[in-house]
């Protein structure tokens, strides 16, 4: 067992964190652990540790979501066909690229996916093919190389509609696929290293105990309000992320490079301020609670 230094104990604290959202709200191991870890990390060492822990939690999530699985599973189908070959992609670009610049493309892919959702980005998306495969083929890319999808999948299950349990059983479906080939993809590429093994000493008491004290505190809290303060979280986490990595690639100077940061919690704390505003009394707040209710009466029955 390694010694454990201030990295691994500020990883321990991150992912504990990350698997108590996950346990919540379906999602957020990766996309919680990965901006916050890849300052003590690379990809390379991170990546295959997540995955081997992600399989067994999208497993775990998706057998307790099983009977919403036939309500969406035609719709993720196309994904599932998608994700094979940009996952091959990925693994290949994850053996071959300079650690920095994944770090970088992780930065800038996740940041307005995450404040769009913060916006709460809405447009109907009906489930295709034309869509799903172009889709999940760019979803395996970002899996296989930065071990992140939540996202990206949240949106896209938000505009098409699904209800809490029909949207949390489509997430499990695609993230179990993508989970399992990414590892076996990591295999074949000889991508587990024993500096990856080591984080499972973190990680696995983490989900342990993080993902069921999730599932009891999602009970006693409103599910929006947690959701959203976990993405604010998450927006400076990356916009601190991508100021590093300016510096660390040369491309801005210090301090000028904190300044994408700084717009970033600029613009989430106006988003903030929206999103409360409106979830506490602004004037369409009645009929907000009546779609609440019939889509968790939805939920219920499904």
């Amino acid at each position: 067992m390694p010694a454990f230094d201030t990295a691994m104990f500020f990883l321990a604290a991150t992912t504990f964190f990350a698997a108590l959202v996950n346990g919540a709200i379906g999602y957020g191991f990766s996309s919680l652990t990965v901006p916050l870890a890849l300052v003590f990390y690379t990809n390379r060492i991170l990546n295959p540790a997540i995955v081997i822990i992600e399989v067994f939690v999208n497993l775990y999530v998706l057998c307790i979501n099983l009977k919403s699985v036939p309500a969406v599973w035609k719709r993720v189908f196309p994904i599932l066909l998608g994700l094979l070959p940009g996952i091959a992609i990925g693994g290949y670009a994850l053996a071959s690229l300079q650690p920095g610049w994944i770090k970088f493309a992780t930065y800038t892919i996740i940041l307005p996916l995450i404040l769009l959702q913060a916006a709460g980005w809405r447009r109907p998306i009906e489930a295709s093919w034309l869509i799903g495969l172009p889709f999940g083929s760019m979803l395996g890319i970002l899996y296989s190389v930065t071990t992140i999808s939540g996202p990206p999948l949240a949106m896209l299950f938000n505009n098409q509609g699904l209800v809490k349990n029909e949207f949390r059983a489509g997430l499990a479906l695609v993230r179990v696929a993508e989970s399992s080939v990414t590892a076996f993809i990591y295999y074949k590429l000889g991508l587990f290293i024993s500096e990856s093994g080591s984080l499972l000493y973190v990680f696995v008491p983490s989900v342990v105990l993080g993902i069921p004290l999730g599932s009891y505190v999602i009970r006693r809290l409103d599910p929006e309000i947690f959701r959203r303060i976990c993405m604010s979280f998450d927006a400076w986490v990356v916009g601190f992320g991508l100021s590093r990595v300016l510096i660390e690639l040369a491309l801005m100077r210090s301090p000028w490079a904190y300044g994408v940061m700084a717009a970033t919690i600029l613009i989430d704390l106006c988003l903030l301020y929206t999103f409360f505003t409106a979830h506490n009394g602004g004037p369409g707040r009645p009929q907000r609670q009546a779609g609440r209710a019939e889509r968790e009466v939805r939920a219920s029955s499904s």
